[in-house]
């Protein structure tokens, strides 16, 4: 009778699960899938296959042959792309085991697309394998873009493809292109503007686009008829599947000489290896615990103090990145990202500057493990936009480095050198409208790809070497970008003078960008960054942080009718147009980095400059002779220069004056002795109970990271459920300064307020 009992309740509760699977409203995220980094456990097939296969040999020149794949596919997507991201390497192809797990990238190109592929792929095998009304089969490609399924934000699209071998499927690949426009509030693809996720174009769960190698003419019309530029999308998505079939096809060639189990085993052993030597360097570190900070200056629609709080814990060989304490998300404003988001860009640390010797791939960060605290900038809710997720991710990178650098420095076999914070921002224009042949456009300059590298622990950071979010990326060419867009680049790839980040080695500088629109009407420009109030990165054992950068505009003026007629007046750096403001008549301002689509006029200057990577070690350390060289290369002021590294030297000849430069750093260092005080007496002066009254600030506040500030001191919240933060619209904001005014002066001429007048 207990039997019988048992069976039907069993049968009973398969009926019910299959009710609730055939009746299921909607597929959203899967939070299974989607808080998982981890790479799947062993399959029967894998352990079956590395019991066969036990040749490294073997294993290694597979692997070989697959990465040689990853590079051939990657330098087809860069050399037949059509959007911009494509042509400068903001791009990617990888190998997927069966499972979905990443396990070898192109060596080029933004590994945390890659990285945050395999949640879309898990979603496909969980949900569409077995669906009738889709089903996977060889010759289907699925497309992707939307972060809630795995992804970094929705400009970013995805082509996947599996891989079957006599039915069977084998392993999976995908070619990722930052494509740009998406149909978003603002073009480009990155709106800063947007104050829902409804507002940031198209949102493509994984779904089938492709059957038998050809995309689908219906769901392609759908999506071209969703965005401002169809010619692109129809491109890209052909440039993404051929690709994957190359690919495919560089696989099936394993498969013929060597077969499925050994392809299988080479993707797992390469997993798990990963991971054991992750585990085993972990254990090489020393056990503490690091703290650090990043502060973002701006939500890109006004100013604030947001924190990205990081504590890395090290016991043994496990490793605990806790975010708690971060700034909460800001319900409609598009800087928080998803949780993978955060996982991926952490994983970009590691794989690109951490252990750029390992494998690139999901493994090398499976071991790590994640403590965040959910409605946070770092975690976000579903229902938070984060169309400009680089902000908060970008600053997840920068606290990560800026921490393992600390534990680095300790360990006698480091991988790499120990290396200042990259710079983190994508300091480049965003643009879109009609163009000098008539098509609408938006998309974004490779300017971005030129971020100022870190000062190393024994030498000078590169100048405007790569994004952190792309190793082997490129910074285009502006003039072939001229021929599809309607504005110049009137300074271009310029070092901006004196906005180095000081240390016994500086980092490696940025350059100066001064564009104008010339031949249309309806063009406009986009910056989306912050650091123009705080810096967004640190210095490192002493190093400095690099400078601010504020958006400086020149408006009521066409340069190019100056350039014919008195051209002595343009100026050829930001100070300079800045400082002698050469143009009579001219308007000449500053805004913070996060402007909005601003509709520009033949001939008004938009200045902006790449930031600076962080020093290393003390300016007073640094070698005079560096010093004189960065003189005599423009990157530094002969003023900046005594003032930053105490250097005494002829500025006619450029001579250091060697017992002088002794004798002023000696001073100096002894007038730091006289201005440090102990750390108990500094902590009472110093560190308040609260952040500042007239400042908005959204975080942690000295340590208690159970209880966040939401933008005032009166709005405390449970850290781990703050509840939604909605900021006022800017244009609201002005309309009630200019309101509280125009009654002050009704009120001044003795008039009755509005609401009373007759």
């Amino acid at each position: 009778m207990n039997n019988e009992t048992n069976n039907s309740a069993l049968q009973d509760q398969e009926l019910i699960e299959k009710f609730l699977k055939d009746t299921t409203l909607f597929l959203g995220p899967d939070p299974e899938i989607m808080r998982d980094h981890r790479i799947m456990p062993r399959t029967p097939e894998e352990e079956k296959a590395m019991e066969a296969f036990t040749d490294l040999n073997q294993i290694a020149s597979i692997r070989d042959r697959l990465q040689s794949a990853c590079e051939e596919g990657f330098e087809m997507v860069e050399q037949m792309g059509a959007a911009p991201g494509a042509k400068w390497g903001d791009i990617i192809t990888g190998i997927y085991s069966a499972s979905g797990d990443l396990t070898i990238g192109s060596a080029g190109g933004v590994l945390i697309f890659s990285a945050l592929v395999h949640h879309p792929i898990k979603f496909i095998i969980k949900n569409w394998i077995d669906e009738k009304t889709v089903g996977v089969s060889a010759g289907d490609g699925f497309i992707h873009n939307d972060s809630r399924y795995g992804n970094v934000h929705n400009t970013d699209q995805s082509m996947i493809l599996p891989v079957f071998h006599e039915g069977k499927l084998v392993c999976w690949v995908a070619s990722t292109v930052h494509e740009g426009e998406c149909g978003a509030i603002e073009p480009g693809g990155m709106p800063s503007m947007a104050e829902t996720s409804f507002d940031e174009g198209l949102k493509m769960s994984p779904f089938k686009v492709v059957e038998n190698y050809e995309i689908k003419r219906d769901l392609l019309t759908f999506l071209q008829n969703s965005v401002r530029e169809p010619k692109l999308q129809y491109e890209d998505m052909k440039v993404k599947l051929f690709a994957c079939m190359r690919l495919e096809k560089r696989i099936k060639e394993v498969l013929s000489t060597d077969g499925p189990e050994a392809l299988t085993a080479c993707l797992r052993y390469t997993n798990e290896s990963v991971v054991t030597e992750v585990r085993r360097r972990i254990s090489e570190w020393p056990d503490m615990t690091v703290r650090t900070q990043t502060i973002m200056d701006s939500t890109l629609r006004e100013n604030a103090l947001l924190k990205v709080n990081l504590a890395v814990i090290k016991k043994g060989d496990r490793l605990i990145f806790d975010f708690s304490g971060t700034s909460p998300e800001l319900t409609n404003r598009a800087i928080n990202t998803q949780l993978p988001g955060m996982k991926g860009m952490v994983g970009q640390a590691f794989m690109n500057h951490i252990w750029p010797d390992l494998p690139r791939g999901q493994a090398g960060l499976s071991p790590v493990e994640f403590v965040t605290q959910p409605g946070t900038l770092v975690d976000c809710s579903y229902s938070a936009p984060n169309s400009q997720s680089l902000m908060s991710i970008f600053h997840s990178f920068t606290v990560a480095q800026h921490a393992c650098a600390k534990f680095l420095y300790s360990c006698p076999d480091k991988y790499t050198r120990v290396l200042a914070p990259w710079h983190n921002m994508i300091n480049t224009f965003i643009w879109g409208g009609v163009n000098q042949h008539g098509e609408t456009l938006g998309n974004l300059c490779a300017d971005l790809n030129g971020m100022g590298g870190g000062a190393r622990m024994d030498r000078d950071g590169e100048h405007a070497l790569s994004p952190i979010f792309a190793t082997m990326a490129d910074i285009g060419e502006q003039e072939m970008n001229e021929e599809e867009v309607p504005f110049l680049q009137l300074v271009s790839k310029k070092m901006t003078a004196n906005t180095q980040a000081p240390g016994k080695y500086r980092g490696g500088m940025g350059y100066t960008m001064i564009a104008a629109t010339k031949d249309s009407e309806q063009w406009g420009f986009m910056t989306t960054t912050q650091g123009s109030k705080v810096p967004t990165i640190q210095g490192l054992f002493g190093g400095y942080a690099g400078g601010s950068y504020p958006l400086c505009k020149v408006q009521g003026v066409d340069v190019y009718e100056v350039l014919l007629e008195n051209p002595q007046l343009f100026k050829h750096s930001i100070h300079e147009i800045m400082n002698e403001q050469p143009f009579p008549d001219a308007r000449y301002t500053t805004h913070h980095m996060g402007m909005g689509f601003d509709i520009s006029k033949r001939g008004e200057l938009y200045m902006i400059s790449q930031g600076s990577g962080g020093g290393y070690g003390d300016p007073l350390e640094r070698d005079p002779l560096y010093v004189i060289m960065d003189i005599e290369e423009g990157l530094i002021s002969p003023e900046w220069a005594k003032k930053l590294y105490k250097v005494e030297f002829n500025e006619t000849t450029l001579v250091v004056d060697n017992e002088a430069t002794e004798k002023l750093r000696a001073e100096y260092r002894e007038q730091r002795k006289k201005q440090g005080v102990p750390y108990a007496e500094f902590v009472k002066t110093q560190v308040k109970d609260h952040p500042p009254e007239n400042i908005p600030f959204y975080g942690a506040w000295n340590g208690d990271n159970e209880v966040i500030y939401a933008g005032s001191l009166d709005d405390k919240r449970d850290a781990q459920n703050p509840g939604p933060i909605y900021v006022t619209h800017p244009k609201d904001v002005r309309i009630a300064e200019l309101e509280a005014k125009l009654a002050a002066a009704r009120k001044d001429a003795g008039l009755p307020p509005e609401n009373e007048r007759k």
